[in-house]
C-alpha cells in the first residue's frame, strides 16, 4: 500500500521540523514538501497534490480559512487536516465551512495525529473532542432539526469517522441506502458535505 503523501503547513520552523520528524520516523507516511504561510501552501498543494495537507490557521499574510477556501476553488483533491492551538468558534466553524475534512489541535498525542491523518486522507470526518465540545457549547438553533432515528444513527457514526462502506455494514443497509441518508441529513441541516453536517449537528445539540 501506498504512503500518505504530506504537506506540512505552519509558520514556526519548529512544529514543521518536529512533525516532518515525527511522520519521516512512522511508517506509511511520506512528506512531500512544507509551506511557511497559506500563499505558500497553495503553490506547493497545487503542484504536489499531496493526499493531506496539515495546516494552521493563524500565519502572517495569508492564513489558513484563507488557504483552504483557494484550494477547494481550485479542485485541489487534497484532504485539509487543520492542527491548531486554537479551539475558538471563530476558528472552528469558518475553516470547516471552507472544506476541512477535520480539525485537530496541536496538543493531539502522536497516534491520534497519525490515525487523523489517515482517516482524512480517506476522507473520513475528524473533529478532536475538544473542538466537538466547543460545538456543543455553540448557541443552540432557535428550534432543534428533527432527524429520525435511522438519520440519527449514521450521523453518529459519521461523527465517529465511519466510512458508508462501513455504516453500511454496521446497520445492515446498503450503501446506496446510506447516501440516501446522507442526502437527507444534509438536506435538513443546510449542509453539503459530512464534516460540516457533523459540525452543524454538534452545534444544535443533535449530537452530543
Amino acid at each position: 500500500m501506498p504512503d500518505i503523501t504530506l504537506l506540512i503547513v505552519d509558520d514556526h520552523p519548529v512544529v514543521r521540523d518536529g512533525l516532518r520528524g515525527m511522520f519521516d520516523n512512522a511508517p506509511g507516511f511520506s512528506v512531500l514538501g512544507e509551506a511557511a504561510d497559506g500563499r505558500e501552501a497553495i503553490a506547493l498543494a497545487t503542484d504536489l497534490r499531496p493526499d493531506v495537507v496539515l495546516m494552521d490557521l493563524r500565519m502572517p499574510g495569508l492564513g489558513g480559512v484563507e488557504a483552504i477556501t483557494e484550494l477547494a476553488a481550485r479542485g485541489v483533491p487534497s484532504k485539509i487536516l487543520v492542527l491548531t492551538t486554537y479551539d475558538t468558534d471563530s476558528d472552528t466553524i469558518p475553516a470547516i465551512e471552507a472544506g476541512a475534512t477535520g480539525y485537530l489541535l496541536k496538543d493531539a498525542p502522536r497516534d491520534d495525529l497519525f490515525t487523523a491523518v489517515r482517516a482524512a486522507a480517506e476522507g473520513r470526518t475528524v473533529l478532536s473532542p475538544a473542538i466537538a465540545s466547543r460545538l456543543v457549547n455553540r448557541v443552540r438553533a432557535p428550534q432543534a432539526t428533527t432527524l429520525s432515528a435511522r438519520e440519527l444513527e449514521v450521523l453518529r457514526l459519521v461523527a465517529r469517522g465511519t466510512g458508508n462502506r462501513e455504516i453500511a455494514a454496521e446497520l445492515f443497509i446498503s450503501q446506496a441506502t446510506v447516501k440516501t441518508h446522507l442526502s437527507h441529513i444534509y438536506e435538513k441541516l443546510g449542509v453539503k458535505d459530512r464534516a460540516a453536517a457533523v459540525a452543524a449537528a454538534y452545534d444544535r445539540g443533535i449530537l452530543g
